[in-house]
């Protein structure tokens, strides 16, 4: 059984391929990369990449920040922006917690067993969203 054993392991180039099953079953497909580099004591994760959407039409090239801080027990991820959105413990081999948007609730499970490879499967339920996302990260090499 693998852990997440710091915020430092994420560091480098990760291939991401994210499966989003929307509640009426349409399947849309994001592929690209997230790499996580310093910026002082943090890491960015910057995601590109090109969504599909399950109905056709043109893909979407698209973009995302996070910024993933802490030492110690826990390790603090905020949006590009810096607003706190949700903690990891360091060491564990999953983990899960909610992160509330009223009216909006996205809930996410940590999967690190696999480590390096690992994986997160978000749930999001709102008046006007309803969706599973499932990402899985691959180190690529140097």
């Amino acid at each position: 059984m693998s852990r997440l054993p710091s915020l430092a392991a994420l560091e480098g180039c990760w291939l991401m391929v994210r499966m989003i099953e929307h509640a009426d079953g349409r399947r849309d497909v994001f592929e690209g990369e997230s790499i996580f580099h310093r910026s002082g004591p943090r890491l960015l994760q910057d995601e590109t990449g090109v969504l599909t959407p399950a109905r056709g039409g043109h893909a979407l090239k698209a973009t995302r920040r996070y910024v993933w801080s802490g030492s110690g027990a826990r390790i603090d991820v905020a949006f590009g922006d810096m607003r706190p959105f949700h903690s990891v413990p360091v060491g564990v081999s999953t983990y899960e917690t909610t992160y509330l948007c009223p009216p909006d609730r996205y809930e996410v499970f940590y999967d690190f067993n696999d480590f390096p490879n690992w994986s997160t499967v978000w749930s999001v339920e709102g008046p006007r969203k309803a969706y599973r996302m499932e990402t899985r990260f691959s180190r690529l090499k140097d």
